[in-house]
């Protein structure tokens, strides 16, 4: 199934712009209730004015909540921010530390925050639980796991570490185009030989081909 998912979307990838791990870090906590697309669209304003942790830590929080305002939870995101960058600052010389441990003792961040990190920006395999990583290996009979922590470990067990980080990208890009929640595009899904969940969205293809999406949605 992941072989076939890997032909399905050769560009697979973290959907998130960003130039460096600390961007990474920064859009990936911006992500949360929100769309990537609209993360991106702040991206340039925000790296402008704060391009590393240490100037986004001195901040003034109101131009802060201005730039990322269109978010929406724009005073809790502040704060997130202000603490993350304050914390990189305090114990990491302003640097995003390249290992879980440290990353998730940072405020805000936890394992799919850091594994996004640690698999995009420093080449160091993991899997990402997302809500849509976690309802698709469920669908598809992987694991009964419902805790993201459980799901990691039992998803993990069965790939090889070299290939989790592109397999959480094949099945978050599944979910955001085709395999959706509550109308999948059973009809037009790749791996519809080998799901258990088959015939839980339309069969036939004209109709499951109209609920194909070309871009992701978080």
């Amino acid at each position: 199934m992941n072989r076939v998912l890997a032909e399905t979307y050769p560009d697979a990838g973290c959907e998130l712009d960003f130039a460096n791990p600390f961007e990474l870090l920064v859009v990936t906590v911006l992500s949360a209730q929100t769309t990537d697309k609209r993360v991106n669209a702040v991206r340039p304003t925000l790296f402008a004015a704060y391009p590393d942790a240490i100037t986004m830590a001195g901040a003034a929080r109101t131009n802060l909540e201005t730039i990322i305002g269109p978010l929406g939870f724009f005073r809790a995101k502040t704060e997130s921010l202000l603490k993350l960058s304050q914390a990189l600052v305090a114990e990491h010389d302003g640097e995003v530390p390249g290992n879980l441990d440290d990353l998730v003792k940072l405020p805000g961040v936890g394992r799919k925050t850091a594994n996004v990190v640690l698999g995009n920006a420093f080449d160091v395999p993991g899997i990402t639980v997302d809500t849509h990583f976690g309802r698709l290996v469920r669908r598809f009979g992987w694991t009964e796991e419902t805790d993201p922590v459980k799901v990691e470990h039992a998803i993990g067990a069965l790939f090889p570490k070299r290939d989790q980080t592109m397999l959480s990208h094949h099945i978050i890009w599944h979910g955001r185009r085709r395999c959706h929640s509550r109308k999948p595009a059973c009809g037009a899904c790749p791996i519809a030989h080998w799901c258990p969940a088959f015939g839980e969205g339309p069969t036939d293809a004209a109709e499951a081909a109209k609920l194909v999406r070309t871009e992701g949605r978080a």
